[in-house]
């Protein structure tokens, strides 16, 4: 019997699409909290975030990407009142593109400061402190139904 050890694999040298999921969630009123099942598939998508950018030779950006998909996939289920969610993960000139597609336009976010007290509220602060960390950015566009941000790669080995 033969065995070959598996070979790491490099970081993608051309562009490519790495990932591309949509999941339905619940639709709900506003300020009703999401369900419970809705907030499970956060984890889910973020852990195969996580294998795919560990599969094509980036998990050492795997830990940042991870924590960018949940903040703006979590904003996604509590703020757009939408019933469907698309996660595309995909690397075009250097640099690492999450996006998060709600469907539902016209919904800008803005980081707002919270308080010391508040429970929520720190998420967006968190993806632009992450996308400024790695010579990145972060934005809103088909009309506000889709939140991205991009990582800068090349400097960050």
């Amino acid at each position: 019997m033969t065995t070959t050890a598996a070979r790491p694999r490099r970081a993608p040298h051309r562009d490519a699409d790495l990932l591309k999921s949509t999941f339905e969630i619940r639709q709900r009123p506003p300020g009703e909290l999401p369900a419970p099942e809705d907030g499970e598939k956060v984890g889910i998508m973020r852990h195969l975030a996580r294998d795919r950018l560990g599969g094509r030779g980036l998990a050492y950006v795997a830990d940042d990407a991870a924590l960018v998909v949940s903040e703006l996939l979590t904003n996604a289920i509590v703020h757009s009142g939408g019933q469907e969610i698309t996660l595309i993960l995909s690397y075009r000139n250097g640099r690492l593109r999450i996006a998060v597609h709600d469907g539902v336009p016209n919904y800008r976010p803005a980081p707002q400061p919270p308080s010391d007290t508040d429970e929520h509220g720190r998420g967006l602060d968190i993806v632009k402190t992450i996308a400024d960390g790695r010579q990145g950015a972060w934005g809103v566009s088909d009309g506000g139904a889709t939140m991205w941000c991009e990582l800068g790669l090349a400097a960050s080995r």
